[in-house]
């Protein structure tokens, strides 16, 4: 691509051709404000705070949306823009609520902190909320439309990043809000609760559902034996929250931070993780030599799995019957952990740190996720609630010594902890499958080819002479073209081109999750992700079969993987969902 010359506010850049007028003014040193722009998302420019002069024209160009060219020179910054940027953002705050003590994104909004930036102190215009209802309806998500600011990224998220298409714009000018089609509840639509709207959103109209008060609960209930397991993202993601650099590993931490708030045993879903690995990889190794669909689709995600019962059922039998590795956890923290340590599983109230709001739908999802007798994980955390449940009761996080996570449960290979990462699941995968199909160890175990940020990755992986075609997509508007591939070839009575498949909703997997913390662009994905692969790395075990405790709970307890004892507690079962319930 071609070299242009520009200047921004009389500063010489040179930048490629095509690159937007923001992105130029970054390059020289010039940040201009910006709130309905996400680096994840086309611009549109609807806020129209990025609003710069083109020196030599009475043009005004919205800098997000605009592309340089030779020889452009734009003012980005005088008394007039200052006042017109000032205007905007009074008039963006005429129609949003003044209750920011009491927001859930009190200190982490973005229109808060441009008001501060741009000194907004009263409100010249009239105050007009929208009056439509908050949106308790779904068990991960709460909409609150009196805190739309309607900048779009939501919609955007859903339709072009996700492809879901729960939420649209609806009406027309200032009667114009971002809802379900139909004005439906979020429930009733076809979200898959993967919390990308959340976590894109710059203020508190889309969140969480909060659920601290209840964790609080349960750890000063006498009555209650609280165990708590932090999925692999968290440890590279709750850093963020307390100061640190992105991407740094803070598990040990995490272990001494659960203690601190009184809780009876910290267990690792990354020992989840190799035990998925086990039954997975068992699974598909049965499908490659005794026969069943392929390619074999991977089940770790829940709204991936709630996205493909409701737009491809008919491809359900590809999908691995293996729960994720916190349903795994919960269902063996109440057998056999109970058993092991003489806890009543009635008593025991199981908690999960994931960094995914679909989580809170998985663990009540159907009745597979009552394997033990009870429910499998009572409480599902993000790591933004986490984050603000430790600074709440007063723990320094980044001073806290060092600790240990709880036996057995807590032990788990390198293969467990790059679940987090786009391709992850499938490099752990590989690495014990090669075993299982070959009776050899895998030379190198890092699978280059599946790993990185291209939403679609295909490779083949030699299994000392057999080849096995793989695939990893993240993202869900990426998964459709390779779920019409298989639909397709099934349709012909052939096999697609592949064997094994990763799917993840989210772009870049689990460390960039709907309940992780704000901000997450690749620069940070990519920086979280090499937090995990060097957690990998340092591992003294990196394959799932290798996990000592992972071989002993078989030998004492599951007897073997996919054993009739595993498949129920260890496996589930799908049905097709309709896309609309109402």
């Amino acid at each position: 691509m071609s070299i242009v010359h520009v200047k921004i506010n009389g500063i010489p850049v040179e930048v490629e051709e095509g690159t937007s007028v923001l992105n130029a003014a970054k390059q020289a040193g010039v940040k201009i404000p910006t709130l309905c722009y996400h680096e994840d998302l086309k611009p549109f420019g609807s806020c129209g705070l990025c609003i710069v002069k083109q020196e030599g024209s009475a043009k005004i160009i919205r800098a997000c949306a605009a592309p340089v060219n030779e020889g452009l020179s734009v003012i980005t910054h005088d008394h007039e823009l200052f006042e017109a940027r000032k205007t905007i953002l009074e008039l963006i705050l005429s129609t949003h609520p003044s209750s920011c003590l009491t927001c859930i994104r009190n200190g982490e909004c973005e229109l808060q902190d441009l008001a501060a930036e741009f000194g907004i102190r009263e409100q010249p215009f009239e105050v007009r909320l929208s009056d439509r209802d908050k949106d308790t309806s779904s068990a991960s998500i709460v909409l609150e439309p009196e805190k739309c600011i309607k900048c779009g990224r939501c919609v955007q998220v859903c339709q072009d990043l996700q492809g879901v298409f729960a939420l649209e714009f609806i009406g027309r000018g200032d009667e114009t809000c971002m809802a379900p089609a139909a004005m439906l509840k979020l429930e009733d639509s076809p979200c898959v609760r993967c919390g990308q709207c959340a976590a894109h959103c710059p203020v508190g109209a889309i969140y969480e559902k909060d659920e601290i008060a209840t964790f609080l609960s349960a750890a000063a209930d006498p009555e209650k034996q609280v165990v708590v397991q932090i999925a692999p993202s968290i440890r590279v993601g709750l850093s963020e929250s307390f100061g640190l650099p992105a991407g740094t590993v803070t598990t040990k931490k995490i272990y001494a931070a659960l203690r601190r708030l009184g809780v009876k045993a910290v267990h690792d879903t990354n020992f989840g993780a190799d035990l998925t690995i086990m039954e997975e990889g068992t699974e598909l190794v049965t499908r490659l030599t005794k026969g069943g669909a392929l390619p074999q689709l991977t089940s770790c995600c829940p709204a991936w799995v709630d996205y493909v019962q409701k737009y491809y059922p008919d491809l359900l039998d590809h999908v691995s019957s293996a729960k994720s590795p916190m349903q795994m956890v919960g269902a063996i923290e109440k057998t056999f952990y109970a058993e092991k340590m003489e806890i009543d599983p009635a008593k025991m109230y199981t908690v999960a740190i994931m960094p995914c709001t679909a989580k809170k739908y998985e663990s009540e999802r159907d009745e597979n996720m009552y394997a033990s007798g009870y429910k499998d994980v009572d409480l599902v955390l993000t790591t933004r609630e986490f984050a603000r449940l430790i600074k709440s009761q007063g723990i320094d996080f980044v001073s806290l010594a060092e600790e240990e996570a709880d036996s057995p449960i807590g032990e788990y290979s390198g293969a467990g902890t790059i679940f987090g990462a786009t391709g992850g699941v499938m490099e752990a995968a590989v690495r014990t499958a090669y075993h299982v199909v070959t009776g050899k160890e895998l030379q190198n175990v890092e699978v280059d080819v599946v790993r990185g940020l291209a939403e679609i990755k295909k490779g083949t992986v030699d299994f000392d002479g057999t080849p096995v075609r793989v695939a990893v997509v993240h993202g869900l508007s990426h998964v459709k073209e390779v779920m019409d591939e298989i639909r397709a070839a099934k349709a012909e009575g052939k096999q697609a081109p592949y064997e094994f498949i990763e799917v993840m909703a989210c772009r870049g997997g689990c460390i960039a999750g709907g309940g992780q913390p704000y901000g997450a662009t690749d620069i940070l994905r990519k920086e979280r992700s090499k937090g995990l692969y060097a957690d990998d790395k340092n591992s003294a075990v990196r394959c799932s079969h290798h996990n000592e405790s992972i071989q002993k709970l078989y030998e004492t307890f599951l007897e073997k993987p996919m054993s009739h004892k595993a498949h129920h507690l260890l496996h589930t079962t799908y049905q097709e969902i309709p896309v609309y319930k109402a």
